[in-house]
């Protein structure tokens, strides 16, 4: 689905639940595909999932509950190990 950035695009698994978990994105017509969920957890109106891409960056994505549409709230290249996510 696309989200508040018109370029993000948010794939997922598909289990019983209906989108469980995100298993690629495409930003800014890049894909990056998820190798880790490293935390996911629940607000009163989003679902919110720390990932790892492939190429070692770290992401925040936020589903909206109520319409489905995705946000990236933060991103960690890991280029800089001195800034790096503590819980990485």
């Amino acid at each position: 689905m696309a989200g508040p950035l018109s370029d993000l695009h948010v794939e997922c698994y598909a289990g019983y639940r209906g989108d469980e978990a995100p298993l690629r994105f495409t930003l800014a017509g890049r894909e990056h595909e998820i190798t880790d969920i490293l935390d996911r957890w629940l607000a009163p109106s989003h679902r919110y999932f720390k990932v790892r891409s492939a190429d070692g960056g770290v992401f925040i994505l936020r589903q909206d509950s109520e319409t489905h549409t995705w946000e990236l709230t933060l991103f960690d290249s890991g280029t800089r190990e001195e800034t790096r996510l503590s819980s990485t």
